[in-house]
């Protein structure tokens, strides 16, 4: 039965005893099952050309309610907590039994760990307060340069209260609150226009990033690296070696490595990495880990969308592939153990294997020694979009802020710059790992199947030999 413990959805139209019969009936005979339900409040302002642009408020309540049977899955899902919809849902999801009569798996085990607070980010600073720290934004960095034309901030703050109950009665609660605060700068000079951003986020209150040193940090990086690119010439074309910085620049190994990591890609035979676990798929001294139990992180979850507590799970140790990112329904098929990485965007989706923390670990090289040693390439420090492939890995990645490297000397800012190759040559080509691990500063978002979620990212300093640069 469920614990009658309080529940952190603020439904008092939601009969618990009613939903466990109902969800118990309709997962006999099946492997697995669950209700999701979710209680979500949102905000975002965003400050744009000296005024307030926009601000928004959602709010959002509903449950799903899935049947897992082999490889089948029915789901139904509503907007309201009523008896009636639930069963409606039930006998929806139901149907992907047929007959079926396999025994119930077990429930995930409990934690008593937490990774961040039960609070809202959107009770305080009040709105008044909000606005007028974006306005003051706007005017310092403004004030910091006579080339700046165009300043944009944003705030963004949400608490998602999900609570999950298994068909044994088992519940778990969480909640779980977010905040990202963004400036982007826009300068000008003789007619050229050029542009930077900066941004940080994580599962705290606000307090945590719009004390005054905090976001004049971020105002004063994004004007940084709108400088940078004010002053950068046309981005060389062709393959040469590149040297990736250290945090954000680990959005490459997330998308090109890290989702053909992910369970059901494997057990489904659509990555390149399936059915190489133990097989070498990379450089010496490249490990690459997923870790959703750090603090506060973006990526950090106490329990995934399915009830197990994250981990740490080491994907890739010293160029071995060691497993992949589990689910509980491809778990179970693929006669292993869920990892804690089964996550949906909202009570409306299906949970699947997803990422939390993605990092490579930390090598023995400095920093300099590994840029010293770059004869002609380029150095990326920074990127912004990019698209990949997940079936080969391929993937083409624009960069935000790089260099020219000669000789070891850092030259000017390159413009244009574009790093094209695939996720698994790209591991086997690394020939340096720096001593300076870094993760993101929280502002990660990743989508897949249709679902965005939450991520962290990050990587120390990486020399990769001939990589192919799409020049401006």
């Amino acid at each position: 039965m469920a614990d009658g413990t309080a529940s952190p959805i603020p439904a008092a139209e939601l009969d618990w005893s009613a939903a466990e019969t109902i969800l118990a009936e309709a997962c006999v005979g099946a492997d697995d099952g669950e209700l999701f339900v979710e209680d979500s409040r949102s905000e975002s302002f965003l400050w744009d050309d000296g005024r307030l642009k926009s601000a928004s408020y959602d709010a959002a309540q509903g449950f799903g309610l899935r049947v897992v049977s082999g490889e089948r899955a029915g789901y139904g899902h509503a907007s309201v907590l009523e008896t009636d919809a639930l069963r409606r849902a039930a006998d929806a999801a139901g149907s992907v039994k047929r007959g079926a009569a396999a025994s119930l798996d077990a429930a995930p085990a409990r934690t008593n760990r937490r990774l961040y607070a039960d609070i809202d980010p959107i009770a305080a600073p009040a709105f008044t307060d909000k606005t007028a720290l974006l306005e003051e934004i706007d005017a310092y960095v403004r004030a910091s340069d006579p080339r700046v034309v165009q300043v944009s901030a944003s705030l963004a703050g949400s608490r998602r209260a999900i609570a999950i109950l298994r068909p044994d009665g088992e519940r778990y609660d969480d909640v779980r609150p977010l905040v990202r605060v963004n400036v982007s700068v826009t300068v000008e000079r003789d007619g050229r226009r050029e542009s930077g951003s900066a941004g940080a986020g994580g599962r705290e209150p606000y307090e945590a990033f719009i004390a005054p040193e905090r976001w004049k940090a971020l105002a004063d990086e994004a004007l940084r690296i709108a400088l940078v690119n004010l002053d950068s010439v046309p981005a060389p074309a062709g393959e040469m070696d590149v040297v990736l910085g250290p945090g954000w620049p680990g959005v490459l190994l997330h998308e090109a490595v890290g989702h053909g990591l992910e369970g059901d890609f494997n057990r489904k035979g659509t990555s390149a990495f399936a059915g190489k676990v133990g097989e070498r798929v990379a450089a010496e001294g490249v490990t690459v880990v997923d870790d959703g139990t750090f603090d506060l992180r973006r990526g950090s979850l106490t329990f995934d969308d399915e009830g197990t507590p994250t981990g740490r799970t080491v994907l890739i140790e010293n160029g071995v592939l060691k497993g992949y990112l589990q689910d509980r329904m491809n778990a179970r098929l693929s006669g292993v153990a869920a990892t804690g990485n089964g996550r949906r965007e909202s009570y409306a989706h299906r949970p699947m294997p997803r990422m939390t923390n993605t990092f490579m670990l930390a090598g023995p090289h400095d920093p300099g020694e590994i840029v010293g040693s770059l004869k002609r390439g380029v150095y990326a420090v920074n990127f912004g979009g990019g698209q990949v492939d997940i079936t080969s890995g391929k993937f083409v990645f624009q960069c935000t802020e790089a260099y020219l490297v000669e000789d070891g000397k850092v030259q000017a800012p390159i413009k244009g710059a574009t790093l094209i190759g695939d996720g698994p040559s790209a591991l086997t080509r690394v020939t340096m790992v720096g001593n300076d691990l870094k993760l993101d500063d929280g502002v990660g978002t990743c989508g897949k199947g249709g679902q965005s979620v939450p991520v962290g990212v990050g990587q120390p300093t990486l020399y990769i030999k001939g990589l192919t640069v799409g020049g401006a």
